[in-house]
């Protein structure tokens, strides 16, 4: 799960609208909502502001979140790379190091989707980087 999806799921768990989480926080309900949307990281302040508002821990709030101490899990892999790194042949030498690589990258905002267009994005990366 990304962290922004994790924000999201657990203001719909617990019912809160933007308005009350952010008064609960003080922080604007533009920041929140930039923050659910992924365009913007939290500080370590706002992590802290958001663990109080729920009642969790800041450990807690990132709990199952990718890049947080959880596993980068498949469903929350971007469209097409994960089909890329179940193929056989293709995704032979996709190391972990090198799916976290992957899983964030995007062009122009988009990201690629289907294995072939990451595929050569790899393939490119290998080339610069090796």
């Amino acid at each position: 799960m990304q962290l922004h999806e994790r924000f999201r799921t657990l203001r719909a768990d617990t019912g809160f609208r933007l308005k009350d989480l952010a008064l609960q926080c003080d922080l604007s309900v533009p920041y929140l909502s930039d923050l659910e949307r992924g365009r913007t990281q939290p500080s370590l302040q706002t992590l802290k502001a958001l663990a109080r508002a729920y009642h969790l821990t800041v450990q807690q709030l990132l709990s199952g979140v990718d890049g947080y101490g959880a596993a980068t899990t498949t469903d929350s892999l971007p469209t097409g790379l994960a089909t890329l790194i179940a193929d056989p042949v293709l995704g032979a030498g996709l190391t972990p190091d090198w799916i976290q690589t992957l899983s964030r990258i995007e062009l122009r905002g988009k990201r690629p989707r289907d294995k072939e267009a990451w595929y050569e994005i790899w393939r490119h990366l290998r080339r610069v980087m090796v």
